[in-house]
């Protein structure tokens, strides 16, 4: 005898009981019944969602763009901070350098090219190859 469940008449297709018959199986359930209940505990859920449907996108978009906005103030911030100490070294370097303003455009032209060729990835130890050759 079986506990906690209800005996009741149900009536199906022919067709929904044989897919019932042919899938209980490979479901790793024990009867037809089981297979049965697992279905309607599925279809219960994916109504469920068709229910949350409106809420749940508003949901996400409301956490996804509190947390994009605290990661975009941060890489922000970050990016300023780090213009900061790139300006601090091209004054440096210019207050060091005995280039004209002809040979700087040049390079800027090369620089540019070679990021653009590089998707970003740029390398001092690249640049201190082609400085040593020119």
């Amino acid at each position: 005898m079986v506990y906690g469940k209800e005996k009741f008449a149900l009536w199906l297709t022919p067709e929904a009981k044989e897919q019932v018959d042919m899938h209980y199986r490979k479901n790793n359930c024990k009867s037809k019944s089981e297979f049965i209940e697992k279905a309607v505990r599925f279809y219960c859920g994916y109504l469920y969602t068709q229910q949350a449907a409106e809420y749940l996108p508003e949901v996400l978009h409301t956490m996804l763009e509190g947390l994009l906005d605290s990661y975009g103030n941060r890489m922000g911030s970050m990016l300023y901070k780090q213009a900061i100490e790139l300006n601090i070294m091209n004054h440096i370097l210019a207050a060091d350098t005995d280039m004209d303003v002809a040979t700087y455009e040049r390079l800027r032209g090369l620089c540019t090219r070679e990021v653009q060729a590089s998707n970003g990835k740029i390398s001092f130890k690249d640049a201190l190859k082609y400085q040593k050759t020119v």
